[in-house]
């Protein structure tokens, strides 16, 4: 199995969030994280970091934040450049989804917990 860098985007500190979780599934199951969100922090023993530093090595940038909360994070998706963005359900967004794809990204409306269960991430 290919190990694939994510960026959580919505990271959160609180246990009961599913981006919380994929953070820590994702690390079960071998895959480098970079946790990024708004509040400081670590989950999965790894810092959340603000959305300002641009990794240019993401496979796959999940996201777990809320369609009228992407707009000013447009630029740094793009930026980054992932191989592909995973809307979790309640992110998705036609507007970015069309700007990934503009941009050569490819974009999957799906679970990332679920994928990952099912060993389809």
């Amino acid at each position: 199995m290919a190990f694939k860098k994510t960026l959580i985007l919505g990271a959160s500190t609180n246990s009961s969030r599913y981006s919380y979780m994929a953070a820590c599934r994702l690390v079960i199951k071998g895959h480098p994280i970079v946790n990024v969100g708004m509040k400081k922090g670590e989950v999965a023993e790894h810092p959340i970091e603000k959305p300002e530093i641009i990794h240019k090595d993401i496979d796959t940038l999940t996201l777990y934040v809320g369609p009228h909360n992407q707009k000013d994070l447009y630029d740094y998706i793009i930026k980054t450049k992932p191989k592909r963005i995973i809307f979790n359900p309640g992110s998705e967004n036609p507007e970015l989804e069309n700007l990934a794809h503009e941009n050569g990204i490819e974009t999957i409306e799906a679970c990332t917990l679920v994928m990952l269960s099912t060993n389809q991430y």
